[in-house]
């Protein structure tokens, strides 16, 4: 199991190996904005920056670099929630962003 903490708040919840950041999210209670494309990767609404444990996640999709592509405000901590999937490998600290950076 890995431990994944999420700023704001700094709330934890302990995830298993292949789930999506977005479901690892959601289920410690905190609902990201509308996921408006059924984590496809073509909204950009579940965009979060992995503060700490970046080489616990899955590397970065074509279509997921495409979309982080078009959205202002991505750096290289940015991650689609929806498409970075914990490897089980190290502890994740991500930060979810305060306002709709996908749209």
């Amino acid at each position: 199991m890995t431990t994944l903490t999420i700023i704001p708040g700094d709330k934890t919840v302990e995830v298993s190996e292949g789930m999506t950041l977005l479901a690892a999210i959601q289920s410690a209670g905190i609902t990201l904005s509308t996921n408006d494309c059924g984590g496809n990767a073509s909204c950009g609404t579940c965009h979060i920056f992995v503060q700490e444990g970046r080489k616990g996640v899955s590397k970065t999709t074509k279509a997921e670099n495409e979309k982080l592509d078009t959205i202002v405000g991505v750096g290289s901590k940015s991650r689609l929630a929806c498409q970075a999937k914990v490897l089980g490998t190290e502890n994740i600290k991500v930060e979810i962003l305060g306002f709709d950076s996908g749209r």
